[in-house]
């Protein structure tokens, strides 16, 4: 072997090593780099491949040549639907492929808003000699499969099954709410926390609406009237600041018990789920008061928190309201 070569394969197996030891120290961590490290080497060799069969092709166009080589042609729109690629890259696929005069594109006769594409002379002669590559290539990717204990074409399959149901951030977003969350403690209302109790209700307030009278009368004077009229308020400390806070308010109605309201949770400690544990907290209070039925007013514009009110067992219905910015209502029936 001339020294060249054999220096080569040297570096090629060291840098293989080398490699290999990376993935085995970060583990799991290192999933999506590893995955793009195999679909390079897929890759280069695909590269290889067409060179092999004089095959004027690059492996990023593959499907779009493909699902054109069926002699039918597509707009842009159905190519991307049938190979679950985005419409921007098919545009891509589709200049890059047309500059080696590979495609053609024209007109719909329906619409002349569309494009349809199709292969050229060019690249229909492609594709009546390529199936003999897809045959070898498809014989080579079964004797590989033989070879291993493991069906990765299975394993893809349901990879991507399981991350179209929720994605690898979603799910790191949850796991990062649920470590967080250990830090957050619930405990209920004292005297210093009435600065708190009305500024972080004031910040969503005044961002989206405007403070009415019965908003500075509770807000001003808590104890007055909520603490001493029977209700409860709670407040979430995230290393003993205080990040969010929620009250029960006693209800004069013959089929409310109490209004859950004044939940609000500082912009800062946003997405750590403490709106729901401030939640489920002040209903396991309604709960143990012997409360059959919960109120709570909102308003469409807020999103988030009426997400958060079916997420916590509440659901729609028609009640009059105390407040003007007040044109959702939500009950929920506390059972034992």
């Amino acid at each position: 072997m001339p020294k060249e070569l054999y220096l080569i394969n040297l570096r090629n197996q060291l840098r293989k090593y080398l490699h290999m030891d990376f993935f085995n120290q970060v583990g799991k961590l290192a999933l999506g780099s590893r995955l793009r490290r195999l679909s390079e080497r897929f890759t280069e060799d695909a590269v290889q491949v067409y060179k092999l069969y004089n095959t004027n092709l690059q492996p990023k166009w593959f499907p779009v040549f493909y699902v054109l080589s069926e002699g039918q042609g597509k707009t842009i729109t159905a190519i991307a639907d049938e190979i679950g690629h985005s419409h921007p890259s098919v545009i891509k696929i589709i200049r890059e492929m047309s500059r080696q005069g590979l495609v053609l594109e024209k007109n719909d006769k329906n619409d002349g808003r569309r494009n349809i594409v199709s292969l050229s002379k060019k690249g229909r002669g492609i594709a009546g000699r390529i199936p003999t590559q897809y045959t070898d290539v498809k014989n080579a990717i079964e004797d590989a499969f033989t070879q291993t204990s493991n069906d990765l074409w299975k394993a893809i399959d349901e990879w991507e099954s399981l991350l179209s149901q929720k994605s690898i951030f979603r799910r790191v977003l949850e796991q990062k709410k649920q470590r967080e969350s250990k830090d957050i403690k619930i405990v209920n209302y004292q005297p210093k926390y009435k600065d708190a109790f009305k500024k972080l209700n004031e910040q969503w307030i005044f961002l989206y609406f405007k403070m009415e009278e019965l908003d500075h009368e509770v807000l001003d004077n808590p104890k007055r009237n909520i603490l001493d009229k029977g209700g409860y308020i709670l407040v979430a400390l995230d290393k003993n600041k205080p990040v969010g806070v929620c009250a029960l308010i006693k209800m004069d109605d013959p089929v409310y018990d109490y209004e859950l309201a004044k939940m609000a949770v500082s912009p800062e400690a946003r997405g750590k789920g403490i709106g729901l544990i401030l939640g489920n907290a002040i209903l396991e209070k309604a709960k143990a008061l012997h409360a059959k039925k919960i109120y709570l007013g909102s308003n469409t514009i807020l999103k988030p928190a009426i997400n958060l009110y079916y997420k916590l067992g509440f659901h729609k219905v028609t009640h009059v309201s105390p407040y003007e910015r007040c044109n959702f209502q939500m009950e929920k029936t506390i059972t034992e």
